[in-house]
């Protein structure tokens, strides 16, 4: 029992760490929280962990989702809440 023990743990520790990765929509999502918060730290650890044309991408698809779902919740047009969101005159 106890060498299967010990072989186990030697094996563990003879395994390299693998680092975990991330993908596009939860570095947008930190990425954007931690802009809200001004972490600057945060900012630039998901800044790191995609290419920026990927974070791009990922910031703009939850910009669009976020919009969408609050349209939903006050019952309006998304280009109504995105104009108000950003402190635009309503057209």
């Amino acid at each position: 029992m106890i060498d299967r023990l010990r072989k186990f743990l030697r094996g563990q520790a003879a395994e390299p760490v693998q680092k975990r990765t991330h993908n596009v929509f939860e570095a947008a999502a930190v990425y954007v929280s931690a802009c809200a918060e001004d972490d600057q730290d945060q900012i630039d650890e998901a800044a790191a962990w995609v290419s920026p044309e990927a974070l791009s991408f990922g910031v703009r698809e939850l910009a669009c989702r976020a919009v969408i779902a609050l349209a939903r919740e006050r019952d309006e047009s998304p280009e109504a809440v995105a104009r108000t969101l950003l402190g635009l005159p309503a057209t």
